[in-house]
């Protein structure tokens, strides 16, 4: 297995900024973005990578970018380091299955979740309340249980520390109601084609979260694009169908198996987060790498 990639520093680009994740950079009027291998986990990135993470992420967002791509307009102006400008050219070698160049943008203040099943912290709120932000449930649902149809859930967008859900009024309160009324429809739509896409390839989407930008036009009118990544194992749960089985947590192809072990292990969610025992870090490249496979029908490159 490869070493994983932690961080990245290409000479002659300006850093831009740094996520959990991602590291950003600016090319000319273009952004320069790397999926590097760190994971985060209770909102703190640990020691350990996963080798061929960052391929993953980039480019099965990549390939939903393109099949959503007549729902909404996207950020991305291409994935090929070869066409790139000479500046980021020049890092084909490292850039080429993690990277993409894309539009800047202003990043709408909330997140864009969207749930089809009770799980996470939308079961959580469903024991105390019976809703999830806001959203009433029918009484008796198990954890796990497919909801009567997808709910659109948002949350704050925090730069540190845990997102926050909160209802429809309050997201309208952030952005406005119209933008809200667009956000939600797009968000749905997306949602609605990747799980069907993927429930014919036996895996189950219950949930996701997205993010969207307004790009300025020519005449300074703005657009909305979705950004960043989308229906990855970062940013949604997939679980197996042939496993299903309501009534409890599922198995999953993201990342909830790194923190089933960091609960197992009793860590206290405090810095320094650990490291990753070599079986951990395997089990969930293969997890990643497995999930990209099935969605895609390719072979990671």
């Amino acid at each position: 297995m490869d070493q994983a990639l932690l961080h990245t520093r290409l000479d002659g680009l300006t850093p831009f900024r740094q996520g959990k994740v991602r590291d950003v950079y600016e090319v000319g009027d273009a952004l320069l973005i790397v999926a590097t291998d760190r994971i985060s986990a209770f909102d703190y990135v640990l020691a350990s990578g996963i080798p061929d993470k960052g391929a993953v992420l980039n480019q099965l967002s990549a390939f939903w970018f393109d099949l959503m791509a007549d729902i909404v307009p996207h950020h991305v102006l291409g994935t090929d380091p070869d066409a790139y400008p000479e500046a980021a050219r020049r890092h084909a070698a490292l850039l080429r299955g993690r990277s993409m160049l894309v539009r800047p943008t202003r990043p709408v203040p909330i997140e864009c979740v969207v749930r089809g099943y009770l799980s996470g912290s939308g079961w959580k709120e469903y024991q105390q309340t019976g809703s999830v932000c806001g959203v009433a449930l029918p009484p008796g649902l198990r954890e796990s249980d497919r909801l009567p149809e997808p709910i659109f859930t948002p949350s704050t967008k925090a730069d540190s520390g845990h997102d926050v859900n909160i209802t429809e009024a309050q997201a309208a309160e952030i952005v406005g109601k119209d933008l809200l009324a667009r956000l939600r429809d797009h968000s749905l739509a997306v949602f609605a084609r990747g799980a069907r896409h993927a429930e014919q390839l036996g895996i189950i989407v219950a949930d996701t979260k997205l993010e969207f930008g307004m790009a300025r036009e020519p005449g300074g009118t703005e657009r909305l694009l979705l950004i960043d990544e989308v229906l990855t194992p970062d940013s949604s749960r997939f679980w197996p169908a042939d496993a299903y089985r309501p009534g409890g947590p599922q198995p999953s192809f993201d990342k909830q198996y790194v923190r089933d072990y960091l609960e197992a292990v009793g860590w206290n969610k405090q810095p320094p987060a650990p490291e990753l025992p070599p079986d951990v870090v395997a089990k969930t490249r293969e997890k990643y790498v497995e999930a990209f496979r099935r969605l895609t029908g390719r072979e990671l490159s």
